[in-house]
């Protein structure tokens, strides 16, 4: 399902669409016929649209990833990656390297809260993409699948990291390990995802979201992705330090006075970002 894209300022690059609707960056997979399958064209593509969010900057509030038709994203497009293999096998994992992990990286830090909308299938490196986003909506036929040793492979796309983080070491292993398919109530009982909605409305659930966040304090937003992301690993003392000097730079914003105001006279509250 395309995401309305009236009243807002739309680009594409590589079969990936770039669509700023409000303050609210749209990065849609355009690729349907394929699957959204990873060839060269759309990785650089989703390259380059998440790149054009960190440089959007503060004009970005909140992310939606997305894709055009029945399935998210298949994972890595086997043909490219056959011909790969024949061509000149000891350079065919060069791309995890070169294309794969800076676009996880690129996904992984950007500081405004990411939604992914996912319809149909979400496979391999879809799903590491997927788990990038801090919020998944689901179609109730959505499917998902680890995929690699389907194919002989171990994990690509952070997928060794964010689905253990998802759903626990515990099931996390037999889902690596003997990359069963399993759909959405379960992703949505495993912590997977946030909401499962019916099918064909991923999208318009995910921009709903995705327009709340961005109206929402991004500020806090940020403090809150960044306390997340340095969580692993962290002790008591040192989760508590952070915390209390996130709260300090926070207390200091003028979305915080006001609202504290706005909760004190009764009236909800609007936020700036600043």
């Amino acid at each position: 399902m395309a995401v309305n894209e009236t009243k807002a300022i739309t680009a594409e690059q590589h079969g990936v669409g770039y669509t700023l609707d409000g303050h609210v960056a749209v990065i849609e997979l355009r690729r349907p016929s394929a699957g959204n399958a990873l060839d060269v064209s759309l990785r650089l593509g989703l390259l380059a649209a998440v790149r054009r969010v960190h440089s959007d900057g503060d004009l970005v509030r909140a992310v939606l990833l997305t894709a055009l038709g029945r399935n998210f994203c298949v994972g890595q497009d086997l043909k490219e990656h056959s011909r790969a293999l024949e061509s000149a096998s000891h350079s065919a994992f060069a791309i995890v390297r070169r294309e794969y992990n800076p676009l996880v990286e690129a996904l992984d830090t950007l500081p405004q809260p990411v939604v992914a909308a996912v319809e149909g299938a979400c496979v391999g490196a879809g799903l590491g993409l997927a788990l990038c986003a801090d919020v998944r909506v689901a179609a109730e036929r959505a499917t998902f699948s680890t995929a690699f040793t389907g194919i002989g492979l171990a994990a690509d796309s952070g997928l060794s990291r964010r689905l253990p983080q998802a759903v626990g070491p515990s099931r996390a292993a037999p889902l690596m390990l003997l990359g069963d398919r399993f759909g959405s109530e379960d992703a949505l009982q495993w912590g997977l995802v946030h909401r499962v909605v019916p099918d064909g409305g991923a999208a318009a659930e995910g921009l709903d979201l995705a327009r709340r966040l961005a109206a929402g304090p991004t500020t806090a937003y940020r403090e809150v992705k960044a306390l997340l992301r340095n969580s692993d690993g962290a002790g008591l003392s040192t989760a508590l330090e952070r915390e209390a000097a996130a709260q300090e730079r926070l207390g200091r914003t003028e979305d915080h006075r006001a609202a504290v105001q706005a909760f004190l006279a009764g009236h909800r509250p609007s936020f700036s970002g600043h």
